[in-house]
C-alpha cells in the first residue's frame, strides 16, 4: 500500500443501465472486496446501523445477489485484493432472477 487514489463506483442493472454512481476520494491502492462493499453501502447508507448493512450486503454477494466488476475483471471473492489503482472503476451489477426461478 502507499499512494490512495479516487475510484468511481456504480450500480447498475444487468443490462448495462447505470442507476447510481460515486467517487470515492482517497482510498489506497489496494483493498478487499469486503472492505469496498462496505464502503460502498456507508456511502450510500450513511446510517449509524451501516456495519449491519454491510454484513448483509456481503451475505448477499455470497447468494450471487450481484456481482462486483473492478475494471475489467469479475470479482469472485470478498477477501479478493482489488487493485483500485488499475481499476479506477468499480460496478455493482444487481442480478434479478427469472420469474418463477
Amino acid at each position: 500500500m502507499g499512494a490512495v487514489t479516487d475510484v468511481r463506483v456504480r450500480d447498475e442493472t444487468m443490462t448495462g443501465r447505470e442507476i447510481e454512481s460515486w467517487v470515492l476520494p482517497g482510498l489506497p491502492d489496494e483493498m478487499t472486496a469486503r472492505e469496498l462493499v462496505a464502503m460502498r453501502v456507508r456511502l450510500a447508507g450513511g446510517s449509524a446501523g451501516w456495519e449491519r448493512q454491510a454484513e448483509a450486503a456481503c451475505a448477499a454477494f455470497e447468494r450471487n445477489a450481484f456481482v462486483m466488476i473492478a475494471g475489467e475483471r469479475q470479482v469472485d471473492h470478498l477477501d479478493e485484493v482489488i487493485h483500485l489503482a488499475r481499476a479506477a472503476e468499480v460496478a455493482f451489477i444487481r442480478l434479478v432472477p427469472l420469474v418463477g426461478g
